[in-house]
């Protein structure tokens, strides 16, 4: 479809910086992870990738961003934000973590729109958006995708079933030029943009749709 384009993302008027109170309580020269998903249910597999950029970019915490709905998949097969919130909170564990529904607090839909948002109320926190392998496989379906690369650092976290397709992915391709080795992983959240780095860590399987097809499949109790 020819909405889901390349190209940049049109601006969209946003929140003035102090407009709300987005909960997130982020201090300047922090380096924050905005991890961003329906989380439809959360499950390991996310704490996996929350965790390993916590660890491997050395950040001071990690935003989950708990999609309102995600533009490119079936609202029928949502859950409810509030049940969606609460799965997340289950797998955020401790202190570093923080599960927010910031795009529901200032009507964002697209993730270009909330990064600029962000950004916007919070200029002076060193931001990286993380993925896991699968998001990067399709992330070229994105609205504004190369703006998101041009917008922060991007670090994206290996999973299983994507590691062929992603590393050859649109995205990857296009941004060769500023992939980052891994072993400068820690340098990522003060690099400029765009800047990304790839990085390998021990697979988690899981899945949400694993889970959601698990559910339906599993008699009343």
């Amino acid at each position: 479809m020819s909405f889901f384009h390349a190209g940049p993302a049109p601006r969209a008027f946003g929140p003035r910086s102090g407009a709300l109170r987005d909960g997130l309580h982020l201090e300047p020269g922090m380096r924050v992870g905005l991890f961003g998903g329906s989380f439809n249910p959360a499950h390991d597999g996310h704490a996996h990738v929350a965790e390993t950029a916590l660890t491997r970019l050395g950040l001071d915490r990690v935003v989950w961003l708990v999609s309102p709905q995600n533009p490119l998949k079936d609202p029928s097969q949502s859950a409810s934000l509030v049940e969606r919130m609460a799965s997340a909170r289950r797998w955020a564990r401790g202190p570093s973590m923080i599960v927010s529904d910031f795009e529901t607090r200032v009507g964002t839909s697209w993730t270009i729109d909330t990064l600029r948002a962000l950004k916007s109320r919070h200029p002076d926190v060193n931001f990286v958006w993380l993925m896991g392998s699968d998001n990067l496989a399709s992330f070229d379906l994105w609205r504004g995708w190369t703006d998101i690369m041009r917008l922060m650092p991007v670090a994206v976290i290996a999973r299983p079933g994507s590691l062929l397709e992603s590393r050859a992915a649109p995205a990857a391709r296009r941004f060769a030029f500023a992939r980052v080795p891994a072993a400068r992983a820690q340098l990522l959240p003060l690099m400029e943009a765009p800047a990304w780095a790839y990085l390998s860590a021990p697979l988690n399987p899981r899945s949400s749709t694993a889970l959601r097809a698990a559910a339906q499949a599993s008699p009343p109790a």
